[in-house]
């Protein structure tokens, strides 16, 4: 008995001493993998509920992956605006916090009652007077309390004996951009008879045009503190725009000089964003190389932004982007002008071109050419004659597209900086998009029963108070559509505001001059860039696809596949294959998944094929492609009997030689039949 009640308390196999190591390590390998069950389970959940931050409030480093997104609804080319430079700026709020105050202004205010005005109640104002300049701020200050001032030019004299003629700079109070205004108004002045001067009327937008050019280093008539070091690298809106073309300085120096040119391709007439993406990649490649870009000025407008539905050519880039920003930062020359000193020089100076027709020739490969002009030329075979592939790859990481140095043209924002001030920098603003989407109910079920009136009426009473100005930015061609909205808010258009682009304007005016005396149409992107633009300075700001409608606004439709395939091939062929499952969405088809076709490969076909081995004309480098296809040799590199051999290389007969297998290598894998087969047999 006392044997067997003892067999309960004897110590079982798992219990043993000699067993307790190995069941520790067993249950610690258990604890680990539990563990990583649950952070797989927390990262899946955290992956499909987090909303990722807005990329304009990214530091600039991750411009470039946020401008790399290819979101886009349907598939469909993108006619939105394309965000430049100056709409990753972050504003300075430190250096914004300095502003005018009306409480400035009024200690540098001079005594009224000791100036002697008997008898000179009528004689013209003399507008250089400090007490008519002070004047003159303390009632902009007063009357514009929705904008901060940050600097007064000097008053001159007005188009009469009465008025006077002023210039600031200022931002809107609650401004979300880093830009910096400009306006120059027109101000009534009447004397009284008790001696004192006051302001009795204030002209509209840019009504005070003596004020508008200040003299070369002529000093600000009233700041704060200096805004030069404030709007150093920052759009200012309202200056005179001097976009004239670079001007070669001398013969010497441009026989000296360094050259980059992308010439065809495929980009031309494509969306902006294509265009922008595209020739930032030249722009980044010439800064890599120390080189001046010789870029054409000429650029075809894509049918989605023309009223005709054609691509239309002869667009001036100045049209819809800041070339002196762009001159006054980086090293550029127009291609007309270019050419003409090239045919000049080139023999009497003996330029020597550098000719390069593939686009994986990268820029670190030309970095040590010493050719005066380096021309990359594309072929007509889309997607590889995009310039934008010069700067995929390895290259990613070397040459920095510098999005700093394109900004928006100053001639659309000088359209965008009127409206505003007519709505006294005041308004709240909706962006309402109808159009093709409203129409596709597979797409978007939702979307035209959320924009109706009825609908926004219903949203809108509890973000924006009734009785506010209200900016519309839609593509609704028919703006009656928005009728019962004025009920309860005071609605704008941007067709409201033709005369900023009508004939008698200053914009028509420019551009005119700079299109060599043909009038400019007002395209349709510059509509969608000054309404975008407009919507963005409101103080409240209603999206669509945010604030409106439940629908989304980029549908991925074989979410699946494209999430596959995007890790195994290029963009390119990502975009590709968009543009398909676009087309059979649009015709109604059902979207065929697509199949992966290995092609057979044999190495004699590769060694005697050209078309892989390839290099720059006039290039003292050749490159050669032999990362597709590639074979490793495992073989021993002796030679005795019983040295390994791999597959490739076990029936060629070897024999012992003084030398060495892998000099022989090429010449063996010619004989080897057996080296085509596993991919044939596929």
């Amino acid at each position: 008995m006392l044997g067997r009640s003892s067999i309960p308390f004897s110590r079982t196999g798992s219990f043993r001493p000699e067993n307790l190591g190995q069941n520790a390590l067993a249950m610690i390998g258990n604890l680990c993998f539990a563990i990583f069950v649950l952070v797989v389970v927390i990262f899946i959940i955290i992956a499909a509920t987090y909303e990722p931050e807005d990329p304009l409030f990214h530091p600039s480093t991750k411009m470039t992956n946020f401008l790399t997104s290819n979101s886009n609804a349907t598939f469909r080319s993108d006619n939105t605006v394309v965000k430049t430079g100056e709409d990753f700026m972050a504003p300075n709020q430190t250096a914004f916090a300095t502003f005018i105050n009306a409480s400035d202004v009024e200690s540098e205010v001079l005594d009224q009652n000791s100036l002697d005005c008997k008898g000179k109640i009528d004689e013209p104002i003399d507008c250089t007077d400090p007490e008519v300049f002070h004047l003159m701020m303390k009632a902009a200050i007063e009357q514009y309390k929705d904008i901060h001032f940050y600097r007064f030019g000097k008053s001159v004299r007005g188009n009469n004996d009465s008025s006077c003629h002023m210039a600031w700079r200022f931002r809107p109070m609650e401004g979300k951009t880093a830009a910096f205004y400009k306006d120059y108004r027109s101000f009534l002045i009447s004397r009284w008879e008790n001696c004192t001067l006051s302001v009795v009327g204030i002209g509209d937008y840019h009504s005070g045009g003596n004020a508008r050019k200040m003299k070369k280093n002529q000093k600000a008539g009233f700041e704060k503190t200096s805004t030069k070091q404030m709007e150093s690298g920052r759009p200012v809106v309202g200056e005179t725009v001097n976009d004239s073309l670079p001007v070669v300085e001398s013969e010497g120096s441009f026989r000296h000089g360094k050259y980059l040119i992308y010439t065809n391709g495929g980009d031309r007439c494509k969306s902006m964003n294509h265009y922008l993406w595209s020739f930032m990649c030249a722009l980044g490649e010439a800064q890599y190389l120390n080189r001046t870009l010789v870029m054409d000025l000429s650029i075809c407008l894509s049918s989605i932004y023309t009223s005709s539905g054609q691509d239309e050519e002869g667009k001036d880039f100045r049209f819809y982007f800041d070339f002196q920003h762009l001159k006054e930062l980086a090293s550029v020359l127009d291609q007309s002008q270019f050419w003409l000193y090239w045919n000049k020089r080139q023999q009497k100076d003996r330029l020597s071109l550098h000719l390069v027709e593939d686009f994986r020739i990268t820029p670190m490969r030309l970095s040590e050419v010493k050719d005066t002009l380096i021309m990359r030329k594309f072929g007509s075979v889309e997607p590889d004659n995009y310039w934008y592939r010069v700067c995929e790859g390895e290259t990613v990481s070397v040459v920095q597209r510098p999005w700093h140095l394109i900004w928006k043209s100053r001639r659309l924002m000088g359209i965008v900086s009127p409206i505003a001030s007519k709505l006294t920098w005041d308004f709240d603003s909706v962006n309402v998009v109808r159009g093709e989407r409203a129409r596709n109910k597979e797409l978007w079920p939702n979307l035209a029963v959320d924009t109706s009136p009825e609908a926004l009426l219903s949203k809108l009473q509890d973000k924006i108070e009734g009785g506010r100005n209200l900016y519309i930015a839609t593509n609704e061609p028919d703006t009656s559509f928005f009728d019962p909205l004025k009920d309860k808010y005071s609605t704008h258009f941007l067709n409201e505001y033709k005369d900023l682009w009508d004939e008698n304007s200053e914009w028509y005016s420019d551009t005119t001059k700079l299109n060599n005396g043909v009038p400019v149409e007002f395209d349709g992107y510059m509509r969608v860039s000054v309404d975008t633009e407009v919507f963005l300075r409101g103080k409240k700001q209603i999206e669509t696809f945010n604030d409106l409608t439940k629908d989304c606004k980029d549908v991925i439709a074989e979410r699946g596949v494209l999430l596959g395939f995007t890790l195994l091939y290029p963009v390119t062929w990502l975009m590709e294959f968009q543009n398909r499952m676009a087309e059979q969405l649009r015709i109604g088809e059902q979207p065929q998944k697509p199949k992966i076709v290995v092609p057979h490969i044999c190495l004699d076909s590769i060694k005697k094929s050209s078309e892989l081995a390839y290099s720059a004309p006039s290039s003292p480098v050749t490159l050669r492609k032999t990362s597709s296809v590639r074979y490793n040799c495992l073989c021993s590199p002796t030679t005795h009997a019983g040295s390994f051999r791999c597959r490739y290389h076990r029936n060629t007969g070897l024999t012992r030689s003084s030398i060495s297998v892998g000099s022989k290598l090429s010449e063996l894998a010619g004989k080897s039949d057996g080296m085509c087969d596993p991919l044939h047999a596929q």
